[in-house]
């Protein structure tokens, strides 16, 4: 089993009975899942992520007002079940990574990822958030939310980014996988600088994997998932074999940026966000910001994101 199967396994057959009839009047508040922070919350556990932060383990998301009440006396309930019984490993979480699974505020949670206790609102709000805060608030599954309150929380940050938000931060990802990719780094090999042309390159690998998550409406994991997420992607699909012969050096590296960058300025004029015919995505910046209605946030610097 992998972490998500393990933690809806210990909820369905040892969690749900011992939480129902512990707290008959709370249970129909409770909202149950696993999700956060840890690779076995975005799916992507294997063997190597046994050594720490991992095991057996759901998350009980309580209201303000129903942890404070009753959250000491829920976590008791839930450090009493036994996963050993069911042939599975117990949780083994380091001190430095903080509280993951158990009893949790539903507000202190979603404001620890996201900023505000039922997520971002105003426009500064969504840019002050880091992209993979806000795919840690979405990612996993909830198993039970009879209230419902959890759960709406999530299906509004699922929607994704306001449009003038998503627009910006295309904009700002199109100049650097310009800059780095398309200018830079071919300039860096010219001038034997082996060092600024691998930087050059891990920029326009970071920026064209995040312009692929804005392009499909999705958050951009933590850095070390944004390649393994891809797979999950339906919008230019290929990118995830384009990144992975980058990475090893394998090729023509500068034709495959720029099929890279061929991909996406097709996908930008197929969304509808530019008329420009050329791969140059610098050039296709000012298209993108000028779909922006915020004067503040169109007037802003195209790199300031």
């Amino acid at each position: 089993m992998n972490g998500m199967e393990m933690a809806r396994c210990l909820y369905e057959q040892q969690g749900r009975e011992a939480l129902s009839r512990a707290f008959p009047e709370l249970f129909d508040r409770m909202a149950i899942g696993l999700a956060g922070e840890g690779s076995e919350c975005f799916g992507f556990d294997d063997a190597i992520s046994h050594d720490h932060d991992w095991g057996a383990g759901f998350c009980i998301w309580l209201t303000q007002d129903d942890f404070h009440r009753y959250g000491r006396a829920v976590q008791e309930v839930y450090d009493s079940l036994s996963p050993h019984q069911l042939g599975l490993p117990k949780r083994m979480d380091m001190p430095q990574a903080g509280k993951r699974v158990g009893c949790l505020c539903m507000e202190s949670w979603y404001f620890r990822y996201t900023g505000g206790t039922e997520g971002p609102f105003s426009t500064r709000d969504w840019r002050n958030v880091p992209e993979a805060f806000l795919a840690t608030a979405v990612n996993g599954e909830v198993f039970s939310d009879p209230l419902g309150r959890f759960t709406a929380i999530r299906e509004r940050l699922l929607q994704g980014y306001p449009e003038d938000v998503r627009n910006k931060k295309l904009a700002a990802r199109a100049a650097v996988m310009a800059q780095a990719g398309q200018y830079n780094f071919p300039r860096c090999r010219r001038r034997r600088d082996s060092v600024a042309a691998q930087l050059a390159i891990s920029e326009f690998m970071r920026a064209a994997m995040s312009a692929a998550y804005l392009l499909n409406r999705r958050f951009a994991p933590f850095y070390k998932w944004m390649h393994r997420g891809l797979a999950e992607l339906t919008i230019l699909p290929q990118l995830s074999d384009q990144l992975a012969s980058l990475a090893a050096a394998e090729g023509d590296m500068q034709r495959t940026i720029e099929d890279i960058c061929i991909n996406t300025a097709a996908e930008l004029r197929r969304q509808g966000l530019s008329r420009q015919t050329g791969s140059f995505l610098l050039d296709h910046c000012g298209d993108i910001m000028s779909h922006i209605t915020d004067p503040q946030l169109r007037s802003a610097h195209i790199m300031e994101e």
